[in-house]
């Protein structure tokens, strides 16, 4: 995403999305939501036809509660959440559920859970760090935030990038050897980073998420915070999709569980990146599949703006197999 500034708004305008009597700057943990999504390249639905579902959202590093609703994609969640708090849309990096840390498992994908709590992680500290790469692999894993963003979800114990501290998951890549790589999706910039060459320095351009004071160290002890309870305990789910409306649907089933968790174990393993809305894209085209072939094609229809190697087809089209057999 392009780097935003600030924009002043009316204020009577913005505290009409915030929630009353809320705590400035805790982190309470939240209640009804969703709305759905259309994906890139589809007009959205007339606001009329769109669910009155309800998100509560703050800002990771602290601020009052808000409510939205009524976007029907990742953009205009973003956008949503940019205008209750004040902010810029491209000022967002990334959001997790119910948790405002920095946390790469609970991070928002392809599902959104009913009763889930958005935390909007914004631009922190800009930093630009040089690179030895001494092996082919730089024990990196990268996602993206569904909106022009590429960040880093995994560093490897031991790697190349884990001997550079101030590299941290979360901390979204702007610029590689000055080349700004801002809308380009993360299997691009994963295979960028793999065909860099062995035996020289590169440079890159990070921006970590900001971070509160206390969020340092514990916040209290012995203590939960209030978006550290039990929350997110709703059936329902709002499953957003690159392509097409979003739904309202019931909770995963264990066999889609483990269908998208293994192949987005596959999707790290072959190209560096995890991707929770594309494995379960995967997932669903290849539910009702007869054979490998058949699923090939069927993938390069939905998602013909990227080629995947043949054997991690194959590897994927097995692992669906195995979550219908109950073997995983």
């Amino acid at each position: 995403m392009p780097l935003g500034l600030r924009k002043k708004k009316n204020k009577s305008k913005e505290s009409s999305n915030l929630v009353e009597n809320e705590e400035l700057g805790g982190h309470a943990g939240g209640s009804s939501v969703k709305s759905p999504v259309n994906g890139a390249g589809l007009p959205p639905p007339p606001a009329n036809l769109r669910p009155k579902l309800v998100f509560h959202t703050q800002l990771a590093h602290g601020s009052p509660t808000g409510r939205i609703e009524g976007f029907t994609n990742v953009k205009e969640l973003y956008g949503k959440i940019a205008n209750t708090f004040d902010l810029s849309p491209p000022e967002i990096l990334f959001c997790t559920l119910n948790t405002h840390k920095i946390d790469m498992e609970k991070l928002l994908g392809g599902q959104i859970g009913l009763e889930d709590f958005i935390f909007a992680h914004i631009k922190g500290l800009k930093k630009e760090v040089e690179v030895f790469k001494s092996e082919e692999a730089l024990g990196l894993t990268i996602t993206d935030n569904g909106a022009g963003y590429a960040f880093i979800k995994r560093i490897k114990e031991g790697s190349v990038v884990d001997a550079v501290k101030v590299i941290g998951a979360g901390d979204h890549i702007e610029c590689i050897n000055g080349q700004n790589i801002v809308g380009t999706r993360h299997y691009e910039v994963a295979r960028m980073l793999k065909e860099l060459p062995k035996d020289h320095k590169f440079t890159l351009k990070l921006v970590e998420p900001m971070k509160a004071f206390d969020m340092l160290e514990p916040r209290s002890k012995g203590a939960k915070t209030a978006s550290e309870n039990k929350i997110g305990t709703g059936r329902g789910t709002l499953r957003l999709r690159s392509k097409g409306t979003a739904t309202v649907e019931e909770m995963p089933t264990e066999f889609e569980e483990k269908a998208v968790k293994k192949v987005d174990d596959l999707l790290e393993s072959y190209m560096g990146i995890r991707d929770t809305e594309l494995a379960a894209t995967m997932v669903e085209v290849g539910r009702d599949k007869q054979n490998p072939d058949e699923f090939a094609m069927a993938l390069d229809e939905a998602l013909g703006d990227f080629a995947f190697p043949d054997e991690f087809v194959f590897d994927v089209w097995g692992a669906i197999g195995d979550a219908k057999q109950g073997r995983f």
